[in-house]
């Protein structure tokens, strides 16, 4: 087999050496458009793990790079002067420069061709190649001219950075940031070799302009940033090598491979530096080709497939947590209000990757300084006190924790009437320890509800059996229990979850404009002003009944594209009178609603509104127009916002993970200054404890976890050794028998944690 590989940077010349060393009698060539020693950049970084896995893969390379790297084992953060150390982390770093030069050389072993100052940019002169590998960086001029085959997409992300380089002697990976009457700037420092550290300095683009930097001018830059920076760099200089300020390039491809050319390294996708080297990620995607080839000799799209498949999840998951790292960055400013210990635990947990649990085992004095910091900002006398056990007040309301029950359909009712399966659904949950239920979405009539099986609270008899639940509730534990009132809008008359098609009989629907949700759904009517009042004056009523039911809370539904929601949402809402249009005009209704619901609700008691902060779709809601619909609630008082997301419309492209809605709680709660509540695939305690100790919610809400486990709180609680004070005498002696359970295993896991962390290299 023939094989050409465009581009001599890590990726491609690990590809070469691994492939050789198995297909001895393959013809490898690899052409460069630089000189063999040019070198643009500074230092790389890789982790125990890659190096772990370099090991494996070749020792003769991997020994050429240990014996040239620089190793720590700390992460520092450092913010205006006050700092605080990180051990357990396990990285080193190595000049581009010398990493180039020592896998050259084992090319060379291998009996690879190397051709230097060699600009391809035509490939007919490869018309004998088998593979063609395309790995000419993140310009690529080979991935540019086939860009509609593979499906090429960039989208240049806001922040500014430039790279630089230093004597600066570091001994641990450190940012550095500093607090300057233009906005915050960060230094991502690390020492490569002795004697030599990267420094890569960036900024949001507005702190950019008023700093008047210019792309070019490096001395310019350099002598801005060295006055900023002076006290950190310590009268060391800063070195340029082509160090033009940029704007990350986030680079994907639908398609890594077209006929006989496969996309490598940079060319194929890129992973914002703020989680690791894109060396790193190139390497690692040179051996899944690598693997693939070797594996199918005779059948080149066969082996790209293989690649394809063993890599791009892999790869995608790697992309999505470095731009949610990047989004931690492109919010300095807004992240650098918080406390320093805060501020510090939030940089190292902003790809939610690394827990507070992950971060104990690694250095548990860190941790404590954490929990210590929250704890005294909370005024609570433990210091360890796990964050999730906190109170939490909202107007006159104490809640005993930060763990709520998220509002999940029970589709159980009849004509809205809740019965003794609702009874028991928040009964045992309340008795489980929770701090906070939010019911179902409760109908404010009739032809308010989703299903025929949803719940009401728009007769008599509904109060009565709701107040039966509460009465319980707040006899026997100390949760608090909450309702969300809603109306289905355009989503009504629908079948539940488990039923194939609708049987019943349907109702007129409402909605801001006469948009049916999808193609196989009602069209619902253009609400007119008369329509409004009714509405009104049936929120309302619904309050006052809420009150009588002896609710403790009410939230407001204005997400997932229900009723209110339909307003707020520019895909939902194209009317051309007062309350269509601009951002303002389309939140009128569902802030008059509110309005009109806050004067009806006792003072003491306090009111949630759920918002959706994203459509996942084009052209949806905006983030300054979700910013400023939660400024607007606070301003009608709103206590809290519970943050969700999607479900406006049908074409929707969600991206889904672990805390995947933890962002949009962050940017309304720190940006507004109102307490938020948070969800969305959040399973056990360390996450929680993770999200409230990073400020990015006040209390998290939970469905499925809740679903099939009534207890999760009293299994969190155990497995924390928490002793709550709300047990029920009768379940007390259960204690003797969890918490003893809950310790080994707990210790249990964390053994196999610190036996499966990569050794030190």
């Amino acid at each position: 087999m023939k094989i050409a590989v465009i581009g001599g940077g890590p990726g491609g010349l690990y590809f070469s050496i691994l492939t050789k060393k198995a297909m001895p009698h393959w013809q490898i060539d690899i052409y460069e458009r630089n000189k063999a020693d040019d070198s643009f950049g500074f230092g790389v970084v890789f982790s125990d793990e890659t190096l772990g896995e370099f090991l494996k893969r070749d020792m003769q390379s991997y020994e050429l790079i240990r014996s040239k790297f620089a190793y720590w084992d700390d992460i520092v953060v450092a913010r205006d002067g006050e700092s605080v150390s990180i051990a357990g982390n396990g990285f080193c770093g190595c000049s581009r420069k010398t990493l180039l030069q020592l896998l050259q050389q084992r090319c060379l072993e291998e009996g690879i061709n190397l051709h230097f100052e060699q600009n391809v940019d035509d490939l007919s002169q490869f018309e004998d190649a088998d593979i063609i590998v395309a790995c000419d960086g993140i310009a690529s001029g080979i991935r540019t001219k086939y860009e509609k085959d593979f499906g090429t997409k960039i989208e240049m992300k806001k922040n500014r950075f430039v790279w630089l380089g230093s004597t600066k002697p570091l001994d641990a990976f450190t940012y550095f940031f500093r607090t300057t009457e233009f906005g915050t700037i960060v230094a991502h420092s690390y020492q490569y070799e002795e004697g030599m550290s990267t420094w890569i300095f960036e900024c949001s683009d507005e702190t950019w302009q008023k700093f008047n930097f210019e792309v070019t001018n490096e001395e310019d830059t350099i002598a801005k940033i060295s006055e900023i920076f002076k006290d950190e760099l310590d009268g060391h200089p800063l070195i340029s090598n082509k160090s033009h300020w940029r704007q990350f390039p986030h680079v994907t491809n639908e398609n890594w491979y077209h006929k006989n050319i496969v996309l490598l390294g940079d060319a194929k996708a890129t992973a914002h530096y703020s989680i690791g080297s894109g060396t790193k990620l190139a390497m690692d995607c040179a051996i899944g080709l690598s693997d693939a080839v070797i594996a199918n000799p005779n059948d080149v799209q066969t082996a790209f497939q293989q690649y394809d498949k063993t890599r791009r999840n892999t790869v995608e998951m790697i992309q999505y947590a470095a731009l949610v790292s990047l989004d931690w960055f492109e919010n300095m400013d807004r992240n650098n209000q918080h406390p320093f210990q805060q501020f510090a635990f939030g940089c190292m947990t902003r790809s939610k990757k690394v827990t507070f649990e992950n971060l104990c085992l690694r250095d548990k004095s860190f941790t404590d300084k954490v929990l210590e910091e929250f704890n005294n900002n909370n005024h609570v006398d433990d210091k360890i006190q796990p964050a999730a056990f906190s109170k939490f007040k909202l107007r006159d309301l104490d809640l005993q924790n930060r763990i709520a029950m998220s509002s999940m359909g029970q589709y159980s009712a009849e004509n809205g009437l809740v019965n003794d399966w609702h009874f028991q659904h928040y009964t045992s949950r309340a008795i489980g320890g929770l701090g906070l239920i939010l019911t179902e979405m409760t109908a404010i009539s009739e032809t308010g509800r989703i299903t025929e099986g949803c719940a009401g609270i728009y007769t008599d008899n509904q109060i009565k059996e709701w107040k039966r639940i509460n009465n319980f509730i707040h006899q026997h534990t100390q949760t608090k229990i909450g309702i969300q009132l809603g109306h289905s809008g355009r989503k009504g008359a629908t079948k539940k979850p488990w039923e194939d098609t609708f049987t019943g009989t349907s109702w007129g629907l409402l909605s801001a404009s006469a948009i049916p949700f999808n193609e196989s759904a009602l069209t619902p009517k253009a609400m007119t002003l008369a329509d409004m009042d009714l509405i009104i004056s049936q929120f309302v009523q619904a309050t006052k009944n809420a009150n009588d039911a002896n609710f403790d809370m009410i939230e407001l539904q204005a997400h997932h594209g229900f009723l209110l929601a339909s307003f707020l949402s520019p895909l939902t809402n194209n009317r051309t009178d007062e309350f269509g249009g601009s951002n303002e005009n389309r939140l009128k209704f569902p802030l008059r609603v509110f309005t009109e619901m806050r004067n009806a609700f006792p003072k003491e008691k306090p009111m949630s509104v759920r918002i959706s902060a994203t459509d996942w779709a084009e052209n949806g809601i905006s983030s300054a127009d979700v910013i400023a619909i939660s400024e607007a609630f606070k301003s009608a008082g709103a206590d809290i916002i519970n943050v969700s997301t999607g479900n406006t419309v049908a074409n929707q492209k969600t991206q889904t993970g672990r805390m995947w809605q933890t962002p949009f709680s962050d940017a309304v709660r720190n940006t507004v200054h109102i307490p938020t509540i948070t969800a969305g695939y959040i399973q056990d305690i360390d996450q929680i404890n993770t999200i409230i100790l990073n400020g990015r919610a006040d209390l998290v809400a939970l469905g499925r976890p809740l679903l099939l486990d009534a207890n999760f709180v009293r299994n969190a609680q155990a497995y924390e050794q928490f002793q709550p004070t709300d047990i029920p005498n009768q379940y007390k002696m259960g204690i003797s028998h969890l918490y003893p359970l809950k310790a080994s295993e707990r210790k249990q896991v964390e053994g196999m944690k610190k036996a499966l962390k990569p050794k030190s290299n």
